[in-house]
């Protein structure tokens, strides 16, 4: 039984089960459900499986015990509030991985490199490590910003253009200033609609997962992030790739 499957099944019986009136929640529906759905009988394997994934939903915080102080234990549970958001937008929230990394594939051309930073960061999320989760989501769209440069800084060489200084500086900061300058000096060439996303959304998108990033790796307090940062850093990363995806796709074949 793929994981993928066993996650997809149960956060959609937890929603479905949710948002009927009538009885509170009970872990054992929510088992039952989700077993008879799967076709999960005799297999310990996969009964384990089940087990685990749903264990993990209280771990992570998106079930809790109880429905109220009169049926405060076991069996019975609640939704939490981040257990709410996350259902609420079940495809591509962060709590569905899968849900989430096909939404992304979908809307972008994710690098490998990339792909392979935000796998950690869905990981690190839904174990409650989110400076960690910070750091890697920041990493991932670091690593599509360099090969949006690459692109810029090849085509430039090609038409003997001067590049601005900051595309081959080792500072992202000064890299996304750069190439923010190369993209206003062709504002007359690039589609309009194009260009107003770049404007609009450029140091939006990139300084708030730049600062939740910059907050984990270079801690003053405690607790430099906090859940909420991170989520809202995963539920930009998408709107960042795609943007970075289209400007790509026109350098590649308009620039000059």
């Amino acid at each position: 039984m793929e994981p993928s499957e066993i996650r997809r099944v149960v956060l959609q019986v937890i929603k479905e089960q949710g948002e009927m009136p009538g009885p509170p929640l009970h872990s054992t529906s929510i088992l039952q459900d989700a077993a008879r759905r799967l076709q999960i009988r005799g297999d310990l394997h996969d009964q384990r499986a089940l087990l685990s994934f749903v264990h993990d939903l209280f771990r992570t915080g998106y079930l809790a015990w109880g429905h109220d102080l009169d049926n405060a234990n076991p069996t019975f549970c609640h939704l939490t509030e981040r257990g709410r958001r996350g259902l609420g937008h079940l495809s591509r929230d962060p709590a569905d991985p899968d849900g989430y990394l096909a939404y992304l594939r979908d809307k972008t051309s994710l690098t490998e490199l990339s792909e392979s930073y935000v796998r950690e960061a869905l990981a690190t999320f839904n174990s409650g490590c989110h400076r960690a989760t910070a750091v890697m989501i920041g990493a991932a769209a670091e690593a599509m910003v360099l090969s949006l440069r690459d692109a810029v800084v090849q085509k430039m060489d090609q038409a003997n253009l001067n590049r601005p200084t900051g595309l081959d500086d080792w500072r992202i900061s000064r890299v996304l200033d750069g190439l923010e300058e190369a993209f206003k000096a062709k504002k007359n060439e690039m589609p309009r609609e194009l260009y107003d996303a770049f404007e609009h959304n450029w140091r939006a998108l990139t300084h708030q997962i730049r600062t939740v990033r910059n907050a984990a790796g270079h801690p003053e307090n405690i607790e430099p992030v906090t859940e909420e940062e991170v989520h809202a850093a995963l539920w930009l990363f998408p709107a960042l790739a795609s943007l970075i995806s289209r400007l790509e796709e026109w350098v590649k074949g308009g620039y000059c």
